[in-house]
């Protein structure tokens, strides 16, 4: 079990356990070769996609059909251009195999309908995110600690906008949140934080701007018919990736060392979901090994639940969707929440990885 610190004596203690290169080294050496081995041959799922999105696309604008048959298909396209991102996140990490010129044309597939450059989005995924998960005020993608809110109060009001705040509006954060935490990162953290050191930013700034006006263009093509073809379809993009994205990390402790078992976590979708979302449900195995394919990830599951079921979770989907909108997203210590605006308000995830902890399903 994880060394837990008790919530009232935290101080500069910290929650997990330094072994994350063991436990690579183990799974590299007990599961099978060709679980590591590029998955080239999967890039033949962009075809499909990209067959829905225009299709769905050209349907809506010249089908004259009625408007709840074009509100189901822009929810097919919203959903597959979420889908595509997920495929596209595998193939920048280099899952797929590929050049790099061949891996960032899949990624402007993936990631441009999200506004999102795959070069920046390599320097801040690959390398800031993977290289500083849940580490206190280092991990881009965190609400971070109540040190930063007591230093700077004015981003209090940021935390309002999150799921677990309580306000009305919070309840749409899912649906556009990936993109807008994007542009955040681009035009503030990427211009003062020195691990972003490399990135053209003013070369990202640009491309994003293209992204904005392809879909500026579909707008205006689109007419009154952008709700189906533009609005709609983006916030569903958005929502489906931050569904997954938003329950992998902020309901685990910070951790001091980089240990995927602790400061990460998978899901439990359904099964059909799973596979039309490529298994990014698998999201602690995904951070042990990056550039794993995700069809293999299930074998990586198997042995976490094997041999750490104690200490590997995977929560029920809707659990953690509703779990994210029940607790803040601030840590008060490295196993506390707490909400910056209303500080009585603390919760304590330890709980949270002895109920749903894999050891505990059998």
């Amino acid at each position: 079990m994880n060394a837990a610190v008790k919530p009232e004596s935290m101080g500069n203690a910290v929650f997990g356990q330094p072994d994350e290169r063991e436990l690579r080294d183990r799974m590299k050496k007990e599961l099978p070769a060709d679980t590591f081995q590029a998955q080239t041959w999967r890039v033949i799922w962009f075809l499909p996609l990209q067959l829905i999105i225009w299709g769905g696309i050209a349907a809506i604008l010249l089908a004259g059909l009625p408007w709840y048959a074009n509100l189901g298909l822009g929810l097919l396209v919203g959903h597959t251009i979420g889908a595509q991102a997920l495929l596209a996140h595998e193939v920048l990490h280099g899952a797929l195999g590929m050049s790099k010129r061949w891996q960032n044309f899949f990624g402007w597939l993936g990631f441009g309908p999200m506004i999102v450059p795959p070069e920046f989005w390599r320097k801040w995924h690959n390398v800031v995110h993977h290289g500083n998960t849940n580490t206190g005020d280092s991990d881009p993608d965190s609400f971070g600690t109540l040190r930063r809110y007591k230093t700077d109060p004015k981003q209090k009001k940021f935390t309002k906008l999150a799921p677990g705040s309580g306000t009305w509006y919070s309840y749409l954060f899912l649906t556009y949140s990936f993109t807008f935490h994007a542009q955040l990162v681009l035009w503030f953290q990427a211009k003062r934080r020195k691990q972003f050191q490399g990135l053209d930013r003013s070369k990202a700034i640009r491309q994003t701007f293209y992204c904005m006006a392809a879909w500026a263009v579909l707008a205006v093509i689109s007419g009154p018919l952008a709700l189906f073809t533009v609005l709609i379809p983006f916030m569903v993009a958005n929502a489906l990736g931050q569904g997954y994205i938003l329950t992998n990390h902020f309901l685990r402790p910070q951790t001091a060392t980089n240990n995927p078992l602790d400061n990460s976590m998978s899901l439990r979708s359904n099964a059909l979901l799973d596979r039309l979302h490529f298994r990014f449900s698998h999201h602690v195995e995904h951070h042990f090994f990056p550039k794993m394919g995700h069809n293999m990830a299930p074998r990586v599951r198997k042995w976490l639940e094997d041999n750490h079921g104690e200490r590997y979770m995977a929560m029920p989907h809707g659990t953690a969707l509703k779990l994210l909108y029940t607790t803040p997203r601030v840590y008060k210590s490295s196993t506390e929440l707490v909400d910056p605006n209303h500080p009585e308000r603390v919760f304590d995830l330890l709980p949270l990885q002895r109920e749903f902890a894999a050891s505990n399903r059998r």
